[in-house]
This record gives structure tokens, sequence and C-alpha cells, in this order.
């Protein structure tokens, strides 16, 4: 297959995981409210699911590829995933969505957010202010939300990117006629159903406002529309610069680690804040389930 095919394969890959945060807001269309207990236990799986999948996927790729001695490369990718993570948030704090309007709205806006970092995490803050521009319909925020987000789900599509760098190479599943290394077919998984609870988590504060229900699905797909943006610019990179795989398998580890110890964890911790527990026991329980169900997948 030429690389333009190749390019519409993988592209095709990140819009799934875009298409799946949308699944988020499913559960909206029969029930009025969505339980904690199973929302902290989505973020548990999902965060199992991610670093099972960026130890034993994406960093023993990069060893792999990694030349005799100790993998620089690679370590060094790791380092620039959680960089990138980081100018995400800081971008989110930087960046004034209400264009420096001082009414009470935009005080609340701030407090959402100098809430949401005191939590260890930005996603509250971020859902929050897409929720609120959805609402509204208005193009000027949805346009700045998009370019903090286009930074912020930049990992999971370089991941998705990273992870076909062998596309086309003998010992691959083959789909749709091409043969698809067996690690991107995991990490778009994984990917994916990260996305879900991510979707749902977008959904909440949407339904709060009584949006309608297609168009928190709409707000959710359009929370991950980056991902494939990155998974396709990742993988020019890996299949150009081959020598520089380690680097790329580190930087989607890095960054996906790093995002489950900062904001998924945290997230789930805050939501199971009334739950008995605090939520520890379903979130460890999620944990579990998603790295019982990967690590064996990952070694097939």
């Amino acid at each position: 297959m030429g690389l333009l095919e190749n390019l519409v394969l993988v592209f095709v890959a990140g819009l799934v995981t875009a298409l799946a945060t949308g699944l988020g807001a499913l559960p909206f269309f029969v029930v009025d409210d969505f339980s904690d207990r199973w929302n902290v236990a989505l973020w548990g799986l999902a965060s199992g699911i991610m670093v099972s999948a960026s130890l034993f996927g994406l960093v023993n790729e990069g060893l792999a590829y990694a030349e005799g001695g100790f993998p620089v490369l690679m370590v060094g990718g790791l380092l620039a995933g959680v960089v990138l993570v980081e100018a995400a948030d800081w971008a989110l704090d930087a960046i004034d969505i209400e264009g420096g309007d001082e009414s009470e709205a935009s005080h609340d806006h701030h407090g959402e957010d100098d809430h949401a970092h005191a939590d260890g995490g930005h996603s509250h803050g971020e859902h929050a202010m897409e929720a609120e521009a959805f609402a509204e319909g208005d193009l000027r925020k949805l346009v700045l939300i998009l370019g903090i987000l286009t930074v912020h789900s930049f990992p999971e599509g370089v991941a998705v990117g990273v992870s076909f760098a062998e596309l086309g190479f003998a010992g691959g599943i083959p789909i749709l006629g091409f043969s698809v290394p067996l690690l991107a077919v995991f990490m778009t998984v994984a990917i994916s159903i990260h996305n879900v609870p991510e979707g749902l988590a977008i959904s909440i504060p949407m339904r709060a406002m009584d949006v309608s229900k297609w168009r928190m699905v709409g707000a959710a797909v359009f929370s991950s529309l980056p991902q494939p943006i990155g998974a396709v610019i990742a993988f020019a990179f890996v299949r150009w610069a081959k020598e520089f795989l380690p680097f790329g398998f580190g930087f989607a580890a890095g960054a996906m680690i790093y995002l489950v110890v900062t904001e998924f964890i945290p997230e789930a911790l805050e939501t199971g804040e009334t739950l008995s527990g605090d939520g520890y026991r379903e979130l460890l329980a999620g944990l579990g389930v998603g790295v019982a169900a990967m690590v064996p997948l990952m070694y097939v």
C-alpha cells in the first residue's frame, strides 16, 4: 500500500478514537443521571488500560528499537511527553476564554479552574468551559477551546500514530487489505475506551445546563477531534525518520502515563468523594480489570 493509503488508515483509526468519546454521552439517552460509582470505575478501567498499553506496549517497542546501551532517545521522549502535558495545562490556565470580561460568570469560571488545579488536574475546568460554550453556541469560545484541546488531545493521537509505525510490515493483522501491527489495534482500542469516560465527564455539566442529548454527543466528539490529526502527524514522522522511533514510543508513553497520574486518577477520586471509601475501591477495581484485560493481550 502507498503512503497516502497508510495515512488514510491511520487517520481513520484516530477518528474512531474521537468518535468513541461520543459514547460517553449515550447513557443520558436512557437515564437522567449516571452513577458516580460507575463513573469512577470507568476512569479506573481507562487508567489501567492506558498504563498497561504504555508500559508493556509502547515502552517495550521503544526498548526494542533502541540500539545497545542506555535508550537515550526513548528516555528523552518520555520526558518530552510529560512536558507536552504540562504545556497543555499551562495553556489552559493562561488563556482567558472570557476574553477579559470581569463579569461574575468569568469569576466563577476561574474559580472552577482553580479548584480543578488544586485537585491535581485541569479536566474539570476544560469540561465546564466546553459545556458552557456549547450551551451558549459561542463560536469564539469554541475556537479557543479547540486550540487548547489540540495540544491537550495530541498525546492520545501520537500514541495511535506511533503504534502504526510498522504498518504494512510482515507479522501484522490483516485488516481491509492492510497488515496492521498488533500494537496499533490495542492502542486504538485502549484510547477509544479511555475516551468513553472522558465523553461522560464532558456530558455531565452539559446535562445540568439542559443541553440536548445529540449536542452533548457532538461536544464530546469535538473534544477529541485533534486526535486523528495527531495520529497522522506522528505516523508520518516516525516513518520518515525511523531512527527517532524510540523517541516517538517514549513520547507517547510518557504523555499517557503522566495523564493517568495527574488527570485520570484525580478526576476519578474527585468524582468518588461522595462514595463510601471515597471511591478508592471502585477505582482500584477498574484499574485491576484494565490491567488484567490488557497485559495478557500485549503478550499474545
